[in-house]
């Protein structure tokens, strides 16, 4: 397909001076737009709703929590309310089960007065719902590949009416490995549709993919420099020191919710364990627990059951829970990626959050390198008692090799 880019819009994050009831919607997606409480989009909406309103492809790139959600779901209703219903009309695939149920609930609370069916497809939890849901007649299909593909092999799902295709959060399925199955949905789409693809980085595969999918797509690029709604701060300390710097931060004032990230599911089980131990109410989110459970976790967080998410990169996506005051990268992230999709769990929409990481020696390559995406240095801060030397620091503000300060060489 061609991909010419005819139109790229460059924004920043924060009001868009516009109202919805500028882009002469349907009274019944207006009335749930009044629902939900919201009057002004937000700048990946203002920019991105006009271009799908008139049939075009999008590339949309924004952090997360700018309401990429919205800006799809909107233009999707609105489209689908002028058709013939029965029949998958509209599909949006994310790659985890968390994201797909919160977009699944965003896009109902949206058309709640428009009769539109919305339905989930994806593994971890019994087939069966979600078969009868599709026989039904959904007209939107929110779908993690995996489930969706095995359903498309059984002939239990059809997409051959699909007119709008959503791939959200497309860099994170190319970390998790699904692009065969991402192939083999495209095939079973018919050729003309609408595309759009969401995400909030861009590495070269996803450029790879955006450049088969999308035909002479209308670009909205919010992903340059920092969020003004995030503090980024960094916290040289020791590994061993890790457990006693986490827990200084958690105490500081205004800690009411935070989401602490490991880099394993052992470390993020065990480190849930031992906060709970200590009294914080605090619970696991890591990809060996069941479907059940992680949903009970999310749901205890979101009430305020919990303080305190103990989580891997599975909750890097997928993941808006209002007033999160802190993320905590407890390990340093292993891409730059993994670190942007991190930190937006924290100052989403108009709020504001904190996101602090736990620095090593081994983390330096990487702190230069988050550096660089954001464009500034990130500033360090040290615990009393536990500072360690800088990660990213030059050499020349540590001890030279084989001396310990305070010791004489014999």
């Amino acid at each position: 397909m061609s991909t010419t880019t005819t139109t790229t819009t460059t924004v920043e994050p924060g009001p868009s001076g516009r109202a919805f009831s500028s882009f002469d919607l349907s009274p019944p997606l207006m009335r749930g737009i009044r629902r939900a409480g919201w009057t002004a989009p937000r700048p990946i909406q203002a920019q991105a709703i006009p271009a799908l309103l008139a049939g075009r492809d999008v590339l949309g790139l924004a952090p997360t929590g700018t309401g990429k959600t919205a800006a799809f779901a909107i233009p999707m209703i609105e489209r689908l309310l002028g058709g013939r219903r029965g029949g998958t009309r509209a599909l949006v695939v994310a790659p985890t089960r968390e994201l797909a149920t919160q977009i699944a609930a965003e896009i109902r609370r949206l058309a709640v007065e428009t009769g539109l069916r919305v339905a989930t497809v994806f593994g971890g939890v019994g087939e069966r719902p979600q078969i009868a849901a599709l026989r039904r007649g959904a007209d939107i299909v929110v779908a993690c590949p995996g489930r969706l593909v095995d359903l498309l092999s059984r002939r239990l799902a059809r997409l051959d009416r699909v007119e709008m295709l959503v791939l959200d959060e497309a860099d994170h399925m190319f970390d998790m490995g699904f692009l065969p199955d991402i192939r083999r949905v495209l095939a079973a789409l018919p050729p003309r549709r609408q595309n759009l693809l969401f995400s909030a980085t861009m590495p070269r595969q996803i450029r790879a993919l955006a450049d088969r999918l999308l035909v002479r797509p209308h670009v909205v690029d919010l992903t340059g420099g920092r969020l003004e709604t995030i503090a980024h701060e960094l916290f040289p300390v020791q590994d061993r020191q890790k457990r006693a710097a986490l827990d200084r931060l958690l105490s500081e004032p205004g800690c009411s919710s935070a989401i602490v990230f490991t880099r394993t599911k052992h470390r993020a089980r065990r480190l849930a364990e031992q906060l709970a131990a200590d009294g914080r109410r605090a619970v696991a989110l890591q990809g060996n627990m069941t479907q059940a459970a992680r949903d009970r976790a999310m749901r205890g967080f979101r009430d305020r059951r919990y303080e305190v998410l103990v989580a891997t990169d599975i909750a890097a996506r997928g993941i808006d829970v209002s007033g999160v005051s802190h993320v905590i990268n407890f390990d340093m992230p292993d891409t730059v990626e993994a670190y942007t999709h991190r930190i937006g769990r924290t100052g989403r929409g108009d709020s504001e959050g904190r996101a602090y990481t736990l620095v090593t020696a081994a983390d330096r390559a990487m702190v230069r390198r988050v550096e660089q995406r954001l464009g500034d240095a990130i500033p360090r801060r040290a615990l009393a008692g536990l500072a360690a030397p800088a990660a990213g620091s030059p050499p020349s503000a540590r001890a030279p090799r084989g001396r310990r300060p305070g010791r004489r060489r014999r």
